[in-house]
């Protein structure tokens, strides 16, 4: 079968503003049957009394918009999180924003903080989302390469010290010009998996001050750190708070992506200029969801802990299972992602291997290309996802090692 006739655009296409790699993966998924781990979508449902507290929601008549926002319980509860977790405080009235999902917080952030010529900086590969919402307030994303650790540098993690990824100081140093107002960062990372270390977070933050920078922090998957590494934010870092939007989501944390109920913290000057054109995006939503989730948060630890040590298992399932089969895997720290390098197939290119893959193993994942904007950027890594239920992981598992 020619690969081209189930739905896929060149990776160029994919990185532009036509249909997402999710949409045409999902379909490829679709169209032959495979496993597809390829979505960042769980299997596993959220927490039982959550779900509870939502339906009572919607049968006790919470169906209008919430205030512009938010759901005031759902704020100060955010809040408390942040005080709790990190240590910050934040005020539920004018520093705390309620969004539809993390997408639109950082959408609507890139739109108050970024003028049309502006610069926004992202470490490379990054969320394909931070482009497309850099180009809507008319400004150009610049890409930061991550280093990729060798073998002979790795640490700890997975697969038996996997190599990962680094922060690349000396490039985000000349990455900045009289143009750039915003680092986009997203600690834990998607798509690598990494979490930016004490040291790194501290250098940024350093960069940051010396060039009046302003962050914009997206950690949707706070909650999904492994192998007892802690997730720090750099809000919390001394001199940043003031100069940091931070962002997440309950999608992640609670297995609820399909809610899409997000939230930004930060200083009120920052916060009120999101809120305007976060109005004029969705307004408010989920109002159900909102008044759950206010109940919610404050027991998320208990949750995210059962969570973390479901995922753990999958991710562990996956390195060894890539590993028997030659893809050698890099080190997942956090999140639902592990990249693995295809050379050993016979492989360079990850758009081909990932056309081919579905039709030599069942199993679809996604090209790490996908995520890449730096022309020079490497195309021999993949994006498989754990976030399924343990037999989808082990019959892909399965499926890659008797193909290789």
């Amino acid at each position: 079968m020619d690969t081209r006739e189930m739905g896929w655009r060149p990776a160029e296409r994919v990185r532009g503003m036509g249909e997402s790699v999710f949409t045409e993966m999902t379909e490829l998924a679709r169209r032959t049957g495979a496993v597809n781990l390829g979505q960042g979508v769980p299997e596993l449902d959220g927490p039982r009394p959550l779900l509870e507290e939502a339906a009572a929601a919607v049968l006790a008549g919470a169906n209008q918009y919430p205030p512009a926002y938010g759901f005031p319980a759902l704020r100060e509860a955010v809040a408390g999180h942040q005080r709790r977790r990190y240590g910050l405080e934040y005020a539920p009235q004018g520093e705390v924003l309620v969004t539809t999902g993390a997408t639109e917080a950082i959408a609507a952030a890139l739109m108050a903080l970024c003028d049309p010529g502006d610069e926004v900086l992202a470490f490379d590969p990054c969320y394909d989302a931070y482009p497309a919402v850099a180009r809507f307030a008319g400004a150009r994303l610049v890409p930061v390469p991550l280093a990729e650790e060798t073998a002979g540098e790795a640490t700890g993690g997975t697969a038996g010290g996997a190599p990962g990824f680094a922060l690349d100081l000396d490039a985000l140093r000349a990455a900045v010009t009289g143009r750039t107002r915003v680092l986009m960062l997203n600690t834990p990372h998607n798509p690598t998996g990494k979490v930016f270390t004490a040291a790194e977070l501290a250098a940024i933050a350093e960069l940051c001050r010396e060039r009046d920078l302003t962050v914009v922090t997206d950690e949707v998957y706070e909650h999904l750190v492994y192998d007892d590494a802690p997730h720090r934010t750099i809000a919390a870092l001394p001199g940043m708070r003031e100069r940091t939007l931070t962002i997440s989501s309950a999608g992640k944390t609670f297995n609820v992506t399909g809610w899409k109920v997000g939230w930004v913290c930060g200083p009120a000057r920052l916060v009120s200029a999101v809120a305007a054109a976060k109005q004029f995006l969705t307004y408010a939503s989920g109002t159900p969801y909102q008044e759950a989730l206010a109940r919610a948060l404050g027991g998320v630890e208990e949750w995210a802990g059962e969570l973390r040590r479901t995922l753990r298992r999958n991710r562990d399932l996956l390195s060894e299972g890539l590993t028997r089969a030659g893809l050698r895997p890099y080190r997942a720290e956090a999140g639902y992602f592990l990249q693995a390098d295809i050379r050993a197939w016979g492989h360079a290119d990850g758009v081909r291997f990932c056309r081919e893959l579905p039709l030599r193993a069942g199993v679809v994942a996604i090209p790490t290309s996908a995520f890449q904007l730096a022309p020079d950027a490497p195309s021999h890594l993949v994006r498989f996802s754990f976030c399924r239920r343990e037999k989808s992981v082990i019959e892909a598992v399965e499926k890659l090692i008797a193909a290789a």
